[in-house]
Parts: C-alpha cells; sequence; structure tokens
C-alpha cells in the first residue's frame, strides 16, 4: 500500500519558538513573554525574543522550504500578535505579518497547516484567570473565528490546539512551562474541561466564518506504545495502556491521551478517569459534552518516542524495562521508531478519523563542521527508522494523510532554551545565519521519492 499519492510532507514551527519580535509593531504580550524574563524558568538564562528572528526573515524562510521540496508547513499563529489584549482591538501589522506569510507560502507551492494555538496564551487574558476562567472558552471562540474570517480565502487546514497534556500540565500542574502555577487537583480538572469546551466553541466558529470549506483537525500528544511482540495477547495489553487512565496523584496524569481525546471523538470522559478522579471532577453536563464533540475532520498526533508493552500471565499490561545502553537523542529521549506505527494504529481504531503525524522529529548534538556543512546522520537515521514504521502502519490500512517533521529550523525549545537542536535548517543564533543540515537534502529526497 505504502504512502498514498496526495500524501502531505510537511514541516512544523511554532510561533513563539521562532518569530521574536516579542514587542514590536502593537505585539501584545504572552505568558511565554513574561515566563522567560523572570529569572531561573530557562535552563540556559535566553528568552524567545528574537528566537530565529522568523518575523523579519520569514521570506528567507520560505525559501528555504522551497529549496528543500517542502509540501506543506505547519505553523501556528500568535494569538496576541492578532489581539494584543487577547479580546477586541485587533493588530492590523499583526493581521499582515501572517496575510504575507500565506501569500509567500502559496506562491512557492507550500500549503499551510495553521495552529491556532501553541502554548503563548495572551497574558492580558492570563491576568483575568486564563483557562480556570470559564470566559475564556469564548475568549477563544472568538479569536478562532476571527482567525478564520481573516484567512480561510487561502488557509484550508486548521488545527485547533498542539499538546494541552503540555500547556496545561506543565503550564498549570507542574509549573516547569508558562505561566508557572501550581494549581489545585480540582483547578486542573476544571481547566481541562474549559480547554475540551473551547476546541469545541471554536469548531462551530470557525465552520461558522469560513470562507470556503476548511478542515479542522486537534493535535493532542502522549506515549505512543508498542506492543513487545505481535502476539493478539500483547497487542491487547499495549492497546488498554495506551489509553488507561493514569492516578490523579501522579503528577505525568494529564498525559492521558483517551482524557483529551475521547470527549472530542467519541463525546464521552473515559470511564476509568471518571471514576478515579470523581472527587475533583467539576461539573459536566449533556451540553458539555455536545459543543466538545463538534466533528471534526482529522487527528493530528505529535509523536516522538513510546515504551514497551507486554501482557503479563494475567493479560494485564506490562512495560518492558529498556536495555542497557538503549538509543537516546540528545535531549535524552528514547529513540523508539515502532512508535509511529502502533500510535497511529490504535488512535484510528479508536477514533476512526484520518491521522496527521503533526511533529515528529529528534535532537542531536548538531555543529558546523570544517568544510561548513552541518553533517547529522543520526537524524537521517531517525528520520529513516520512523518513517519506515509509519509506512507500515499505511500498509496496516490506517488512513494516515500526512507527517509534519518537527522542526523546519533549530529555535528556542521551550525550557531548553536553545540547548537542543531539532531543526533540519541549522541556526546560528548570533547572527541568524541558516544552513541546511545533510538530513534537510535527505528529507527533500525521500519526498520526492515517496
Amino acid at each position: 500500500m505504502a504512502f498514498q499519492k496526495d500524501f502531505v510532507w510537511g514541516v512544523s514551527t511554532s510561533a513563539y519558538q521562532i518569530e521574536g519580535a516579542w514587542n514590536e509593531d502593537g505585539k501584545g504580550l504572552s505568558v511565554w513573554d513574561v515566563f522567560t524574563h523572570e529569572p531561573k524558568h530557562i535552563k540556559d538564562n535566553s528568552t524567545g525574543d528574537v528566537a530565529c528572528d522568523h518575523y523579519h526573515r520569514f521570506r528567507e524562510d520560505v525559501k528555504l522550504m522551497k529549496e528543500m521540496g517542502i509540501r506543506a508547513y505547519r505553523l501556528s499563529i500568535c494569538w496576541s500578535r492578532i489581539f494584543p489584549n487577547g479580546v477586541d482591538e485587533i493588530n492590523e501589522k499583526g493581521v499582515k505579518f501572517y496575510s504575507d506569510l500565506f501569500d509567500l507560502l502559496l506562491e512557492n507551492g507550500i500549503e499551510p497547516y495553521v495552529t491556532l494555538f501553541h502554548w503563548d496564551y495572551p497574558y492580558e487574558l492570563q491576568k483575568k484567570g486564563g483557562w480556570l476562567n470559564d470566559d475564556s472558552i469564548q475568549w477563544f471562540a472568538d479569536y478562532a473565528a476571527k482567525v478564520v474570517e481573516l484567512y480561510s480565502d487561502r488557509v484550508k487546514n486548521f488545527i485547533t490546539f498542539n499538546e494541552p497534556q503540555c500547556f496545561v500540565g506543565l503550564g498549570y500542574y507542574t509549573g516547569l512551562d508558562a505561566p508557572g502555577l501550581k494549581v489545585s487537583r480540582k483547578e486542573i480538572l476544571q481547566i481541562c474541561h474549559n480547554v475540551l469546551k473551547a476546541h469545541g466553541a471554536a469548531v462551530i466558529a470557525m465552520r461558522a466564518n469560513a470562507k470556503q470549506p476548511i478542515k479542522i483537525g486537534y493535535a493532542p500528544t502522549g506515549s505512543s506504545l508498542y506492543p513487545k511482540t505481535e502476539s493478539p495477547e500483547d497487542i491487547a495489553a499495549t492497546r488498554k495502556a495506551f489509553f488507561a487512565c493514569p492516578p490523579l496523584n501522579n503528577g505525568n496524569f494529564l498525559w492521558s491521551i483517551s482524557w483529551w481525546c475521547d470527549p472530542v471523538f467519541l463525546g464521552r470522559y473515559p470511564e476509568d478517569g471518571l471514576e478515579m478522579y470523581k472527587e475533583c471532577l467539576p461539573e459536566i453536563t449533556e451540553e458539555d459534552m455536545k459543543l466538545i464533540s463538534q466533528p471534526i475532520d482529522f487527528y493530528g498526533q505529535n509523536v516522538y518516542n513510546g515504551k514497551e508493552v507486554m501482557a503479563g500471565e494475567d493479560g494485564e499490561p506490562v512495560f518492558v524495562p529498556r536495555k542497557p545502553g538503549f538509543p537516546k537523542t540528545a535531549i535524552q529521549w528514547p529513540v523508539t521508531p515502532e512508535a509511529l506505527r502502533w500510535g497511529p494504529r490504535f488512535l484510528y481504531e479508536r477514533y476512526g478519523v484520518p491521522i496527521y503525524i503533526t511533529e515528529n522529529g529528534m535532537s542531536c548534538h548538531d555543529t558546523v563542521s570544517l568544510d561548513g556543512k552541518v553533517h547529522d546522520p543520526n537524524r537521517i537515521d531517525f528520520l529513516h527508522r520512523y518513517l519506515l514504521e509509519l509506512e507500515k502502519a499505511t500498509d496496516d490500512g490506517v488512513p494516515v494523510d500526512g507527517y509534519f517533521h518537527w522542526s523546519l529550523m533549530d529555535n528556542f525549545e521551550w525550557i531548553c532554551g536553545y540547548a537542543d537542536r531539532f531543526g533540519l535548517v541549522y541556526v546560528d543564533f548570533e547572527t541568524q545565519e541558516r544552513i541546511l543540515k545533510d538530513s534537510a537534502y535527505w528529507y527533500k529526497e525521500w519526498i520526492e521519492a515517496h
């Protein structure tokens, strides 16, 4: 079967990680602007104030994408660049920036896929309670409506949220990410519910304001478990573990796939989560679930790694310990190509909508060699192994419609600052020089061959 002829081959970025221009041309503050200017949050004490300076250099970056043979570009819009206060007043210079970018992408044969929210919440709305404020549902829906009204004459594909597990769990529960809060268990579940309702409200608003037929997706994350063997027992145990809700007293409970996805695609929260979290649940009504489960067109999963699972003697899932010396990336994440076969398969079996891999990639110890080039054989090997497993998913009958490599270029990698490089394009953060890595040329050849 292999990849279909119209398979979408692309790259991903996010606004805060590459744009810079943090306080230019009328842009309002985001929680990440504030968070990175506070001491001790970022490992190298850096900020995204300049990042890759994409705001000023987007023409150069689109030219690089064209040179790489990229067919689609998944980017995010900075909410506070459009609405400096999060609501009401529009910033026309911010509107123009994205308009010019979309025009240039289309002129170069690159299809834009627009993520509405990739973690950079408007600071003015955060001061009003952020996602804990029930008004956040309408704030997000109004923002989504305006983005679609402005750009849907050219943009056909939109994604509501990127990795809610991260911006809620790390931003509000562990406090590691912006806005750096540690709220109660009851409050964190209220935030989850508000974010899911905001997703549904945004879908309605986007459909109502679209200037042409659009496709809407949702891009969560989670560890993509894979079975030790292809025995029915191991596959069943892995599937069970994949969708299980972790206990609420576990700081990682928000990494659940089912808690964030069952409401969207099945119209209900998972039973095991409802039972475990019952003492902390917000009020959940039938109207809420109808709102959250508005029909959408695709599931975008971010997949970097996974864990191996086998069936125990009782048939229950058992996590297989990693072997000594198990391969890892520069950011210390395990290399598990099988995740890109089994993750999409389990997701499609449960939710029944087409799958996009909206992020996948690795951090390497990239340097400019004496010959002036950036040789990254580890990334090429990683990409090759993972894409071969993704091809197996399509052979299994999973409708995988696209793959977006993370990332187009080295960027500000959240609390890791500039220490980790995920890009196909090397960026010198002092001079802003860009260099296509060997992996960029390899990916170009892969796209041409597929």
